[in-house]
């Protein structure tokens, strides 16, 4: 492995590369967040002199460990967590060697708002560099100071760093071979919930030229009044005044530390629930839903590749056994947090699974009430503008960890995008994968077509009404 210098605006960086592909870690986008500046907008980061090792990774946001869901092991997801070094505004960049003029994609990581790191074994993109795309992986502010809605604070921090970011590709990227024309934003879970509310801004085309969402919500969006109950908790918590001078002198490990005891919070109002169903109080705020921005004309006209999981609910049940143990009362409960009609909701469920378990059906309405319904209205809006493209897909494949129970679980698309079954966490009935050779012509197939779409815009089906179906 040979080193790789290449030169940025803020000055050069040192990378690895081999026969093939090149990587750079840890290159600075926006200046540290530090005291005030952790509830302030992203700003540029100071030159540097000499050239920067990006050999090894940089820091990733901070927060609290996390290795799995009960039982499965969810390492590879959440990356090795730590306090970290307070300059973690930056990306990992990897590219093929002498690559001139090529694709560029740009990953936001999920972790519901809280966790998550590019530092993840399932988001090296060596694989796309092998493929001739330049891959750029985004590390954002999460948590208390990425996402609680102060009031004079900017909102929605963790989104502006995305935004800094991809100034930062489009000034930066061509230095790496990328083409910085030819950009698409993607990201899953929380990640591709950001992507949705970037989508529905209307300069977004200025740096992104197609979009991919896997597992997000258009309908994800906290209304100012639901963060206001989350911020006022969370002040009372930490015994001080709401505001972005108190918040920032709080040591970020205490900030950190309070994030879990925000859990429980009824944050249902007249006109919306709770959109994260007490999974986290914290996320993108917005009055106006992205599913209902994209399909007017203040929207940015991208194309959007998205779709969901056949079982993502599946990831919050199996794991600590509630799958298994799920009754009727159970599935009315999660359906009472969504719908105004929980008993007729259960009912319309279980008439689509007469022969399911309760745990099935309670998986579906937890499932598509988190990605579902809010992927089908997105793509139902973006497809109504008629002017850029809409591809759909599904992700059938099953998983046979944990006994056989995750099935096609959130998540579970993961290592299939980033062709990373190799992983070894990934595998054994505790791993993502399970215990069964997954199958690498399906990860070649969906891997493929994240490429393909990201070069020409294709990724081998035709456009929406159509759903793909990989399985």
């Amino acid at each position: 492995m040979s080193e790789v210098v290449v030169t940025t605006a803020a000055g050069r960086v040192r990378g690895h590369g081999t026969a093939r592909t090149t990587s750079f870690h840890g290159i600075p986008y926006a200046a540290a967040p530090m005291g005030a500046a952790g509830f302030a907008a992203p700003r540029p980061h100071e030159p540097w002199p000499g050239i920067r090792d990006a050999t090894r990774s940089g820091s990733m946001a901070p927060q609290a460990p996390r290795g799995g869901f009960g039982t499965l092991d969810m390492s590879p997801y959440f990356g090795a967590a730590a306090m970290s070094d307070p300059d973690y505004l930056t990306v990992d960049v990897y590219a093929p060697v002498d690559g001139v003029g090529c694709p560029v994609m740009v990953f936001v990581h999920g972790g519901g708002f809280v966790s998550g790191a590019t530092q993840s074994p399932l988001y090296d993109g060596t694989a796309f560099a092998r493929d001739g795309v330049v891959l750029v992986n985004v590390t954002y502010r999460l948590g208390i100071v990425g996402f609680l809605d102060v009031p004079d604070a900017p909102p929605n921090r963790g989104l502006l760093d995305v935004l800094a970011a991809l100034d930062w590709v489009r000034a930066n990227i061509a230095s790496f071979g990328g083409d910085p024309d030819n950009v698409t934003l993607f990201g899953q879970s929380a990640g591709a919930t950001l992507v949705g509310a970037i989508l529905a801004m209307p300069d977004t085309a200025r740096v992104v030229r197609r979009s991919i969402m896997q597992s997000g919500n258009g309908l994800g969006a906290f209304s100012s009044e639901q963060a206001a109950r989350v911020t006022h908790r969370a002040a009372t918590l930490l015994g001080v005044l709401p505001t972005a001078a108190e918040f920032a002198g709080v040591p970020v490990e205490e900030l950190v530390g309070v994030v879990p005891k925000l859990a429980g919070l009824d944050l249902r109002t007249e006109t919306r629930f709770d959109p994260l169903l007490g999974l986290s109080a914290l996320g993108v705020v917005l009055d106006v839903q992205p599913a209902e921005s994209v399909g007017n004309a203040t929207a940015a006209d991208i194309p959007l590749l998205l779709g969901t999981n056949a079982h993502e609910g599946n990831l919050y049940l199996v794991p600590g056994g509630d799958f298994v143990d799920s009754t009727e009362q159970d599935a009315l409960t999660v359906a009472a947090k969504a719908h105004a009609d929980p008993a007729a909701v259960v009912q319309e469920y279980r008439a689509r699974r007469p022969e399911a378990g309760w745990g099935s059906v309670r998986s579906a309405i937890l499932g598509d009430a988190l990605f579902g319904i809010g992927t089908r209205r997105l793509a139902d809006a973006h497809a109504s503008r008629g002017s850029a493209s809409t591809h759909r897909y599904e992700f059938d494949w099953c998983s046979t960890a944990l006994g056989g129970l995750l099935g096609a679980a959130h998540t579970v698309e993961l290592p299939f995008v980033f062709d990373r079954l190799g992983v070894p966490a990934l595998r054994g009935p505790r791993g993502l994968l399970g215990d069964v050779d997954p199958p690498a012509r399906l990860a070649d197939e969906m891997h493929g077509a994240w490429v393909g779409y990201a070069r020409t815009g294709d990724p081998g089906w035709e456009p929406s009404p159509n759903v793909h179906r990989f399985a």
